[in-house]
C-alpha cells in the first residue's frame, strides 16, 4: 500500500476480510478518529499488502520502536481489510476507561500469571476463530542502543505451531521520530515525518508442526520469526541489521541462534 491509498481513504468503504475481526462501535470510533489524523499529520510509505492473508486467522509479528507504532501498523491493517487485535496484559483490562476501551475494542488479554501454555489461551482461541492478532515478540519497545529488534519471546512461535495460522513479519521505522523510542514523549509532528512499514511473506514454520512442546524447536522457530522481522526492518531502515541481537536481561548482545527466550 502506497501513500496514495491512504490519502484517498474513505472510512465508509473499509473492507473486512475476516468476519472474526468484525469491529464494535468503540473500535470503529477509534479508527474514525485516528486514521484521518494519522493521514494528515504523517506520510505513509507502506509496502507488502499482498502478503496479508485474504481470509482466516493471521498472526502479525512486528518490531516495536515507539508508543506510536501501533497506530501506524493498525492503519495499514485496517485499510487492507485486516482489523487488528493486540495482545495486552490482563491487568490493563481492569484499569478504568482504558479497560473499558480494550474490552469493547476486542483486544486480547494475556494472563501472565497463568501456568505454562495457558498464558496464551485467549489468543489461541481467537486465532482459531479467524482473528487478526498482533504480537510484539520482543515483549516491549526495543531497548537496543542501536534500536534493532531484541531477543524474542517464544509466545508467537508457540501460537503459530499450535494453530497453524500464517505468521506475517512486519518491519517499522519512523514512528520513533514521532514519539521517541522507550520514552513516553509528546508527539513530535512537525516537520511532517514519514512512516516506513514493510510486510514480508509468511514465515515458513512447517518443519516445526506438532512440536509446540519441544523447547528446542520452539526456540528455533522464534529465531526464524525474529530473522524475518529483521529482514523487513532492514527494508524500512535502508540498512543492514547487526549479526547479533540485544538481550534486555543482560544488557549485552548475543548470537542470533541463542537469542530466543520463554514467554
Amino acid at each position: 500500500m502506497h501513500r496514495a491509498t491512504l490519502t484517498g481513504l474513505n472510512l465508509s468503504r473499509l473492507r473486512l476480510r475476516s468476519p472474526a475481526d468484525r469491529p464494535g462501535p468503540i473500535f470503529i470510533a477509534g479508527v474514525a478518529l485516528l486514521l484521518p489524523a494519522a493521514r494528515l499529520l504523517t506520510r505513509f510509505d507502506h509496502h507488502g499488502e499482498q502478503n496479508l492473508p485474504a481470509s482466516g486467522g493471521a498472526l502479525i509479528v512486528s518490531n516495536h520502536v515507539s508508543n506510536y507504532d501501533p497506530v501506524v501498523l493498525g492503519a495499514f491493517l485496517v485499510v487492507n481489510g485486516r482489523w487488528p487485535h493486540w495482545m495486552a496484559k490482563k491487568e490493563l483490562f481492569d484499569v478504568p476507561i482504558v479497560g473499558f476501551v480494550a474490552r469493547h475494542a476486542d483486544q486480547i488479554p494475556v494472563d501472565r500469571k497463568a501456568p505454562g501454555p495457558e498464558i496464551l489461551a485467549a489468543a489461541r482461541r481467537e486465532l482459531a476463530r479467524g482473528m487478526t492478532v498482533i504480537i510484539y515478540p520482543e515483549g516491549t519497545i526495543t531497548a537496543d542502543p542501536l534500536h534493532w529488534p531484541m531477543t524474542g519471546h517464544t509466545g508467537a512461535a508457540r501460537l503459530a505451531i499450535e494453530t497453524g495460522v500464517p505468521v506475517i513479519p512486519v518491519g517499522q521505522w519512523g514512528p520513533n521520530e514521532v514519539m521517541g523510542f522507550k520514552q513516553m514523549t509528546f508527539p513530535r509532528l512537525f516537520p511532517r515525518k514519514t512512516m516506513h512499514l514493510h510486510v514480508g511473506p509468511a514465515v515458513d514454520l512447517t518443519e516445526f508442526a506438532g512440536r509446540s512442546h519441544d523447547l528446542k524447536a520452539v526456540r528455533a522457530a522464534t529465531d526464524r520469526i525474529m530473522d524475518a522481522i529483521d529482514t523487513q526492518v532492514e527494508l524500512a531502515r535502508g540498512e543492514k541489521a547487526p549479526a547479533t541481537r540485544y538481550d534486555i536481561r543482560t544488557g549485552e548482545r548475543v548470537p542470533r541462534s541463542r537469542a530466543s527466550r520463554p514467554r
